[in-house]
Formats: structure tokens, C-alpha cells, sequence
């Protein structure tokens, strides 16, 4: 059955919604967008040092994206704001990532489909390490759920209740780079922020309960992977973009429904 790319495909686009619904929703919650948009712009140059030293794209990624998200945290705690840290970062990385790029010698590399994602050409071994790194995301977030929602809520609450809130920082930068590093084959470094974030703001006003926008924002998130790919090969279009675009209107849906109280 996984002879078929469709399939392969499919099961691509599920792997990342699963391990970006939850995450997103507290991508949202803490407004961590940006530093979601620098650890995926430091994947380019994650793939860059893989293909340059011919170790996995999975691995190189996964190390760029947490190199980042530790000197984004070392930044930031120096005097600089986070945000203005972020800034020079991510751009710095994307633009260091693509010269990189080109002086490979000997690599025939497709940038667009890392920037973008090549879902269709998903392997079993991309699968593996997609499907891997979501149960690992979705374990991280189960285990330390209720003292994330503590530190995300309130830190001085957080502090009062023996939460080391140090430690669930760093849980929610290693489960942001295994999604960076899953999710670059899918949809691309560009847009791999979008499906971390849309479907959870989508699922937002629709939910009672942070357990509920969990769910919600991994439905979504499923439905669009699925409609996206659907698209895609009906229309031709770039299967990533059409991904993040379905994502996208079921976004606008979703926000011109009454909101549940």
C-alpha cells in the first residue's frame, strides 16, 4: 500500500496535523508565531549542512532548529526584546541557508521544494521520521500538559505550584523543532508557521476547553492536509500552498461562526 505516493502523501499531511494542532494552540496562547517563523527559516540551513556533510535531512534540521531556539532564548535574556532578536535571526538564517545552498558542489537541490514542500515525493523513510517525530511531539505534550497550561496561564501561578518554568520553555522548543524538522518535507520551511498557527486560531473560538482546541486544531489541520492534497492534484497546484490555503478558509469559516461560550 505505501508503494502508492497518494497514500504516502496522505499519510504525510496527517503525520504533521497531528504534531502541529496541539503545539499550535500554544504557539497561539503564548504568541510564540514569530519564534515558530525563526526556527523554521533556520531549516533551510539545517538542509544546507545536511546535504553538505550527507547525513539526513531530518537530523540536520532538527539540530539547526534547536541551535536557534537556544540562541534566540540566550539573545533575548542579554537585552535584546525578543522580537527584534527573532527578526535578525530568522532572516539571517533563511539568507545564510540559501547561499549555502549554492556553493554545494555536485548536489542537484531543489530549494522551491524545501521552501515550499514536496509532499508528493514523501518517502517510507520520510514517513518514519514524520510519523516518529509526531509521536515524540504528542508524548512531550501529554506528560507535561497541565504544567505547560500552568506556565502558558500565569508564570507567577506557575512558580507558586513548583513548576520550573525554565523546563517547560525548553519542552516547547524541542517539540517546535521536531515539527519544523517533520514538516519541511510537507509543506516547507515558508509555510510551516501557517499550519502550526491557523488551524489552532481556527479552532480557538469553537472550544470550550484547551483539550478541545487540541482536537479541533488537529482536525483541521487533517482536513486541510487531505483537501489540500486533493486540490492540488485537481487543479494542479503546488500541493504546500494549496495545503496552507484550504487551512486558511476553514480559518474564515470558523471565525464568521457564532463563538461558543
Amino acid at each position: 500500500m505505501l508503494d502508492d505516493f497518494l497514500v504516502r502523501a496522505a499519510l504525510a499531511g496527517l503525520g504533521v496535523a497531528v504534531a502541529a494542532g496541539p503545539l499550535g494552540c500554544f504557539v497561539v496562547w503564548r504568541r510564540m508565531a514569530y519564534f515558530g517563523e525563526a526556527t523554521s527559516h533556520a531549516a533551510i540551513l539545517g538542509v544546507a549542512l545536511a546535504l553538505a556533510f550527507s547525513t539526513s535531512i531530518f537530523v540536520g534540521t532538527l539540530a539547526v532548529a534547536l541551535v536557534m531556539a537556544m540562541v534566540v532564548s540566550a539573545l533575548a535574556g542579554r537585552g535584546l526584546t525578543m522580537d527584534t532578536a527573532l527578526g535578525v535571526l530568522a532572516h539571517a538564517a533563511l539568507a545564510v541557508g540559501l547561499i549555502a545552498v549554492s556553493f554545494l558542489q555536485g548536489v542537484r537541490v531543489d530549494v522551491t521544494a524545501y521552501l515550499f514542500g514536496d509532499i508528493l515525493a514523501v518517502s517510507r523513510a520520510d514517513l518514519g521520521f514524520i510519523w516518529g517525530g509526531a509521536a515524540v511531539v504528542l508524548i512531550l505534550l501529554a506528560s507535561r500538559w497541565s504544567a505547560l497550561l500552568t506556565s502558558t496561564l500565569n508564570d507567577e501561578l506557575a512558580h507558586a505550584s513548583g513548576i520550573d518554568t525554565g523546563r517547560e520553555r525548553l519542552v516547547l522548543t524541542v517539540a517546535l523543532a521536531l515539527v519544523v524538522a517533520v514538516a519541511i518535507k510537507v509543506v516547507g520551511a515558508l509555510l510551516i508557521v501557517a499550519m502550526l498557527i491557523i488551524p489552532a486560531a481556527a479552532a480557538r473560538g469553537q472550544s470550550r476547553t484547551p483539550e478541545g482546541m487540541a482536537i479541533l486544531a488537529v482536525i483541521i489541520g487533517a482536513l486541510s492536509a487531505l483537501g489540500g492534497l486533493g486540490a492540488s492534484l485537481r487543479f494542479d497546484t503546488p500541493a504546500g500552498p494549496s495545503i496552507v490555503a484550504l487551512a486558511a478558509l476553514f480559518f474564515a469559516v470558523m471565525f464568521a461562526l457564532p463563538k461558543r461560550a
